[in-house]
């Protein structure tokens, strides 16, 4: 099953290459990406569920909002997202909802979503990025 991103090797953060065959696509296997690097998607019940409203200035720095959103509830209540309805998406708006719980175990502490080489780029089969997490 083609999970829509992969870790990649980074000297000292971590890595994710995202995949999509648009925006919508790509910001979901980015936060799919993200959790699954926080700890094992399957040890987590989908038992919280979090609207979002979220703006940027354009589609890398709403990617950067995005994730750091939903990284800051991982933070503050230990909360690791599986399941995204993207309502509305475009370069500058999100609107939709997380749906995720308590993991069974984490793998790693993320400290932040960064800016680092970040660029959302069209590929033959969609847009496609390269993510770095600040460990």
């Amino acid at each position: 099953m083609d999970k829509g991103f992969e870790e990649i090797e980074h000297t000292a953060d971590v890595a994710l290459r995202v995949w999509g065959k648009d925006l919508k696509e790509l910001f979901i296997n980015a936060a799919r990406g993200m959790a699954w690097l926080l700890a094992d998607p399957e040890t987590v019940e989908p038992t919280v569920e979090v609207a979002l409203d979220l703006d940027g200035f354009d589609a890398e720095t709403l990617l950067v909002t995005w994730l750091g959103e939903l990284l800051y509830y991982n933070e503050a209540e230990g909360l690791v997202f599986t399941e995204f309805d993207l309502d509305e998406i475009t370069p500058t708006h999100l609107r939709g909802v997380a749906r995720g719980g308590v993991p069974g175990e984490t793998r790693r502490h993320i400290k932040a979503v960064t800016f680092h080489n970040l660029n959302i780029h069209s590929t033959g089969h969609g847009l496609e990025t390269t993510i770095v997490f600040d460990v």
